[in-house]
């Protein structure tokens, strides 16, 4: 394999779990640079992208004063490789979003399996390109293997609807769902800016999440819902999807939450699902490659114009002060697409 000459690196962890307005939240470190393992690509990283995730590992898991290295968006090119890859070589340039029980991609050089990353899609930047991968598995793996949709089924229709459609995962979902399905896209959405984005995005009717979704959707599709893809305020909601959706309909769901009255769904047998795009590099399952064929495929879509990146607001080179606004911005819930970094510290 080749290797980095560098035996350090510049990145950004976190050593306790401090609320984002401490300076101590997050730091600039200094660490080894990683060795790639047998099916490792070693990448020079050149973007990232932070998403909620990143604040709530902060906010959840104290490393008990170990630096612990957050971020998991990342685009970059191939420094080196391990010994067991056959996907790319050196000098590739990749997207992905990384494995969570591993050291996340705020660093100069990061360590990621061949099996979830892909040639990152060429018509697009690093920066552009790396607001991608985390949000585009999600809503992949969320609509067409967690709600039985299927790719290309431009023969699949119904009203299908996401909520905060203006955020990273939403804004994807609606762009999947444009382009590869018939159904009818309804966002949720309640600023004019984040209604003019979920538009641009794909949606062909939004609604107010701070109002009864009810008698909001009863004039777009009075017959019902035939899918809920929850972004966030699931259990909130949960009462009104089930009034909502149709017998029969599914509801998937990416957010964090308590307890909830799940029965609210059996008298229409609803079906529940859970999308978490860390599962199978959590778990090490036997497709754990299908990650590198959704990103190979959304690379294509964007080359061919018919899905674009999400990337809204680049806030500098990666550094910890950086890094927290950032945390901050997503921790308001004011965020509009994806916040980018782009670049080291020289």
């Amino acid at each position: 394999m080749s290797a980095t000459q560098n035996s350090t690196m510049p990145a950004v962890a976190y050593r306790k779990s401090l609320p984002v307005e401490d300076a101590e939240s997050l730091l600039d470190v200094e660490l080894p640079v990683p060795t790639p393992g047998p099916r490792d690509l070693l990448v020079r990283v050149e973007a990232v992208a932070v998403n909620p995730v990143d604040y709530k590992v902060r906010q959840n898991n104290d490393p008990g004063g170990e630096p612990r290295v957050l971020g998991w968006d990342a685009a970059g090119t191939v420094v080196a490789v391990g010994d067991e890859v056959e996907l790319f070589r050196v000098g590739d340039e990749v997207y992905y979003a990384g494995a969570i029980d591993r050291p996340g991609s705020n660093s100069r050089f990061h360590a990621v399996d061949e099996r979830i990353a892909a040639r990152k899609p060429a018509t697009l930047s690093f920066t552009e390109a790396a607001a991608l991968p985390l949000t585009s598995l999600t809503a992949w793996e969320g609509l067409f293997e967690r709600l039985g949709l299927h790719d290309g089924a431009l023969d699949r229709t119904g009203t299908l609807l996401v909520t905060a459609a203006a955020g990273g995962v939403g804004a994807m979902v609606a762009q999947l769902a444009r382009a590869l399905t018939s159904l009818t896209v309804v966002g949720t959405a309640s600023r004019p800016e984040t209604v003019a984005y979920a538009l641009r995005m794909g949606v062909t009717h939004t609604v107010d999440h701070h109002q009864p979704l009810p008698g909001q959707l009863a004039g777009i599709a009075p017959d019902g819902i035939d899918y809920i893809f929850s972004t966030n305020g699931t259990d909130r909601n949960l009462a009104a999807y089930a009034d909502i959706l149709k017998p029969f309909g599914r509801l998937v769901a990416i957010d964090d939450f308590g307890p909830v009255e799940i029965g609210l769904l059996k008298a229409k047998s609803i079906s529940f699902h859970w999308e978490l795009m860390f599962t199978r590099s959590l778990h090490h399952t036997p497709d754990l490659a299908k990650q590198h064929h959704i990103l190979t495929q959304i690379a294509r879509l964007v080359d061919a114009g018919i899905l674009t990146t999400t990337a809204t607001t680049d806030l500098g080179i990666v550094n910890a002060a950086h890094l927290r606004e950032a945390h901050r911005i997503l921790e308001s819930g004011t965020a509009i697409g994806k916040i980018t970094l782009t670049g080291f510290p020289d």
